[in-house]
């Protein structure tokens, strides 16, 4: 059963995590910048022109917010926050606070003809992949130390950290793709950010 000094770990923990992820996400709209308009052009094509800033910014909004509302889904089964919790925690807030570098990198080089596209997508692709074994660690973790407040069988286990490994899979097959298309890319993580919209861990009383 739970004390009250376990309760408030979890709690600080939980607070300081949505102030970092609060910050992430202010750090991406810092990067939207307006178009630079030549003499006589107009500003509707130049914001048309201007896609690729605005596409990653919302692919990275969805990423990061749906991570903030699954973490607090994922919060609220566990009973206590331990030292190996708490380090694997700030693994998860270290590539989520360095999410909005590889965006800016994404959006600046996501229409060229280059490799410098395929180069970007796969950065941001990598930091998507090692964010979302972060996560899965984390489920695992807590449900190997029982720090959940529900027993679940085996079976109930495997099956819940299947669906994480589902999106960390995808994510790292992305590193690949961006080889092959950045915009492809970029289209395919937005798809994983609304699969990870779904909840992906059994609620209080429910099941996964």
């Amino acid at each position: 059963m739970s004390t009250q000094s376990d309760l408030a770990e979890t709690s600080r923990l939980e607070a300081f995590s949505d102030g970092v992820f609060a910050i992430a996400i202010t750090l991406l709209v810092l990067e939207l910048r307006s178009p630079e308009l030549e003499e006589g052009e107009r500003l509707w094509p130049a914001l048309l022109h201007e896609w690729p800033q605005f596409a990653a910014y919302l692919t990275s909004f969805a990423i990061l917010g749906i991570m903030w509302v699954n973490h607090h889904s994922m919060f609220r089964q566990i009973q206590r926050a331990d030292r190996g919790l708490m380090f694997l925690n700030l693994l998860l807030l270290l590539w989520a606070t360095l999410l909005p570098f590889p965006t800016s990198l994404f959006a600046e080089h996501l229409e060229d003809e280059s490799s410098n596209a395929h180069v970007a997508a796969a950065v941001y692709s990598a930091n998507l992949t090692l964010a979302a074994i972060a996560f899965s660690l984390i489920w695992w973790y807590v449900l190997r130390n029982h720090l959940v407040d529900h027993d679940m069988s085996k079976a109930e286990m495997r099956k819940s950290l299947i669906r994480y490994s589902l999106g960390t899979v995808i994510y790292g097959a992305c590193i690949g793709i961006s080889f092959v298309s950045a915009q492809l890319t970029l289209l395919l993580v937005f798809l994983l950010a609304l699969y990870y919209g779904f909840e992906q861990v059994r609620t209080r009383g429910g099941t996964a």
